[in-house]
């Protein structure tokens, strides 16, 4: 891949970093990057990942742009109310960078479509933007099987958690968590509230991850999970170890087959 004068000048700031240089900046340009939910976290991951110059960004949400929406999801604006948001933030990506390429699933993550979605172009790295337990054990449980790396993330009111799968080195979300809450057992987004600005801070980090892990970079946050407290500012880093006995990673698995739960709640435990 040769840059052209454009490119260089557009992505100089990584280009001088030793850690990234011009091979890294080919790497990510060569990178492919599946956000499933252009909500909270998936609308500043999306946007700063297609300002690196990611090749490939792949979008699926159902979803439609709600005025509610506004205070936190930073890739859809006042005039996309209405709109598909996978079409609000491909025309955001789109504007903000030619050099990426928008793939869009305008439908809900199932256990019938997410293996072919996430294969459709065989993406590097899958980030985890949902806004609901039973989605994001089947999002996890498709990456261990698959043997994708996926960056999992929540957010509720004043705080943020996140971990990274990476397949054979560290512990799945399911190692961790076992099994989706039953339905109604904690508060809903629209229940308990979310500061905005969470959704970009815990977002970013996520984009981090996937950019990291797109240059082969240690440090990633496999083994362990970060967790941010806004109201006092702090972040704890936990390590954890892999689960022998987890029901999709560990040396036995019982879960063999995706699984569709019933949704119910949303975000972060």
């Amino acid at each position: 891949m040769a840059f052209t004068n454009e490119q260089l000048e557009r992505y100089s700031r990584h280009v001088i970093l030793k850690e990234v240089g011009v091979k890294g900046q080919k790497r990510i340009m060569e990178g492919k990057v599946l956000i499933i939910g252009a909500g909270g976290l998936g609308a500043p991951a999306a946007m700063y990942l297609a300002a690196a110059g990611v090749g490939t960004i792949g979008i699926a949400d159902a979803d439609a742009v709600d005025l509610s929406n506004l205070q936190r999801q930073i890739i859809h604006a006042t005039a996309d109310v209405g709109k598909p948001k996978v079409q609000s933030a491909r025309e955001t990506i789109n504007a903000m960078n030619s050099d990426v390429e928008v793939v869009t699933y305008h439908e809900w993550i199932n256990s019938a479509n997410i293996a072919d979605i996430i294969t459709d172009k065989n993406y590097d790295f899958i980030i985890d933007g949902t806004d609901n337990f039973p989605v994001k054990f089947l999002i996890n449980d498709a990456c261990v099987m698959l043997k994708k790396p996926f960056s999992h993330a929540g957010i509720i009111r004043f705080q943020g958690q996140l971990l990274t799968y990476i397949p054979g080195r560290g512990p799945c979300y399911r190692c961790v968590f076992h099994n989706p809450p039953p339905p109604d057992a904690a508060p809903t987004c629209r229940q308990a509230g979310v500061l905005g600005v969470m959704g970009g801070v815990i977002g970013t980090l996520q984009a981090t991850e996937a950019l990291k892990f797109l240059l082969g970079m240690e440090g990633l946050l496999n083994g362990c999970i970060l967790t941010y407290n806004a109201l006092n500012m702090d972040f704890r880093k936990v390590k954890l170890a892999p689960n022998h006995k987890c029901q999709v990673c560990g040396s036995e698995p019982s879960i063999t087959t995706l699984i569709d739960y019933e949704q119910a709640v949303c975000d972060l435990h």
